[in-house]
């Protein structure tokens, strides 16, 4: 049986309003929100359903206790962002508050549903939507309307869940599990504005995990890490995450994510940690501080020397906790921005690349960033005497420009009906050759907008703007 089983059992969709989802929607009703300085893990009993809210406290942390659920995982098993610049090109030649939500259903037949809903991120998904929702217990069906005459709406509204039992939450029939990963980061995680909370995840969670198993994360500050983990194992889904330590030229910025990643590792289920990602881009943002392209050169070497210690510095680390199981360590790079020093370090190798920079046509970007893995990636693996795991951390397709001079690069336009031709023969062709990627991303993300303008906000399947 093959690994991913695309879909096409639907010939048309229909494109609802929130208000048609959900005719309580008030647009101009914020969600709830709370600076998060410090993360406690809430248990369902600190619900408070007249708010809809956990209660938070903010003085020190206080981590969960680890709980070992049981999982049924599927066949299918085999970032803080930490971007210092906008996204960057891998071309052809190359050397190498309110908001509304897009929902795309991947699968053989793809179809985008446009969705208002409150601020934050998500699907909406309302028990008031006919007929579009299922209930369900970590995706098994179970109960009567009169069992769930208690749940309440997470917190933008979108999927109706048992505040009692976090595992018991509505399914859509319209979400398949047709992505092999997604790159998520939270509305609220980029420092210093630490906003995300326990609410926003689990609601974030409860929609990936329709959709895929498997997350990346990009760091550990403003909590991420723990508030992923911790919806994962309240919710009983069966979501694995690889991990993320920043890194930059500041050790201690990486010292205080590498502390982290240890005290998580003896915190969580450690069956839901598919490994560490130690860095993402560090060579490209160097290489770029010193005007070179060349990832052999002396910068790239220095560079993927100074990643090196610090993945085997985690590596001893890791090794010291006596962990049930193996956790691999890896790295992340642009896709044409590594080399055999870094690659003969490392158990796996994410791999960024966006066809969107190439100026290509859309209909040549799918077979495109399929050549440039093989070329840039695979074959200088293969030098390697590790053999490191390879897999796509980031391929996508924004739908969007801030600016008109923005919303075109070559013949291919940054819009959703691209978006979707993008997404139709880039799904369908990888799963079928069981290429390992992880769609860019969840979200969008307004700081990024703000920050870069351009397309550099817009790269979602949900929006949040």
């Amino acid at each position: 049986m093959s690994r991913f089983q695309p879909y096409s059992d639907r010939d048309d969709y229909n494109i609802p309003s929130r208000q048609d989802l959900n005719p309580e929607y008030n647009p101009t009703q914020p969600a709830n929100s709370y600076q998060q300085a410090n993360y406690y893990p809430p248990s369902s009993e600190g619900f408070n359903p007249s708010t809809n809210s956990f209660a938070s406290n903010a003085n020190s942390y206080t981590p969960v206790a680890a709980q070992q659920y049981p999982h049924s995982y599927n066949d299918m098993n085999y970032h803080q962002e930490d971007r210092v610049g906008p996204l960057w090109s891998e071309k052809p030649g190359a050397s190498s508050g309110s908001s509304k939500k897009k929902w795309l259903i991947i699968g053989g037949i793809v179809a985008i549903i446009i969705i208002a809903v409150g601020a934050g991120v998500g699907v909406a998904v309302s028990h008031k939507s006919s007929g579009s929702g299922s209930k369900s217990s970590s995706g098994t069906s179970t109960g009567t309307s009169s069992d769930t005459k208690d749940w309440v709406m997470s917190v933008n509204n979108v999927v109706k869940y048992n505040p009692k039992d976090l595992s018991q939450f509505e399914t859509d029939p319209r979400l398949h599990k047709s992505l092999y990963g997604m790159a998520y980061t939270p509305i609220g995680a980029i420092l210093p504005d630490c906003g995300a909370t326990f609410e926003g995840v689990l609601e974030d969670v409860m929609l990936m995990s329709q959709l895929t198993t498997r997350i990346r994360l990009y760091g550990t500050d403003c909590n991420v890490t723990d508030l992923v983990l911790d919806a994962i194992q309240q919710t009983k889904t069966d979501l694995s995450v690889y991990i993320g330590i920043y890194v930059n030229n500041d050790d201690t910025v990486y010292a205080r994510q590498r502390d982290a990643v240890q005290r998580i590792l003896q915190t969580y289920d450690v069956n839901h940690i598919l490994g560490v990602t130690v860095g993402n881009e560090f060579i490209l943002n160097n290489m770029t501080a010193a005007s070179s392209n060349d990832p052999t050169s002396a910068v790239g070497v220095s560079a993927a020397e100074f990643l090196v210690a610090k993945i085997q510095d985690v590596r001893s680390m890791i090794s010291g906790l006596s962990l049930s199981k193996t956790i691999p360590v890896g790295n992340g790079d642009a896709g044409s921005y590594t080399n055999v020093q870094l690659l003969s370090a490392v158990d796996y190798f994410m791999s960024n690349i966006h066809p969107w920079f190439g100026g290509l046509a859309v209909d040549q970007a799918a077979g495109w960033t399929w050549q440039f893995f093989q070329d840039n990636n695979v074959a200088l693996a293969a030098q390697t005497p590790n053999n490191p795991e390879l897999i796509i951390a980031e391929i996508g397709w924004p739908s969007q420009s801030s600016d008109a001079a923005s919303a075109t690069d070559g013949p291919s336009k940054a819009d959703i009906p691209t978006l979707q031709t993008f997404m139709d023969s880039w799904i369908c062709s990888a799963n079928t050759n069981q290429t390992k990627y992880f769609w860019f991303e969840n979200m969008d993300q307004p700081w990024k907008d703000a920050l870069y303008g351009g397309v550099e906000g817009w790269w979602g399947l949900f929006s949040a703007t």
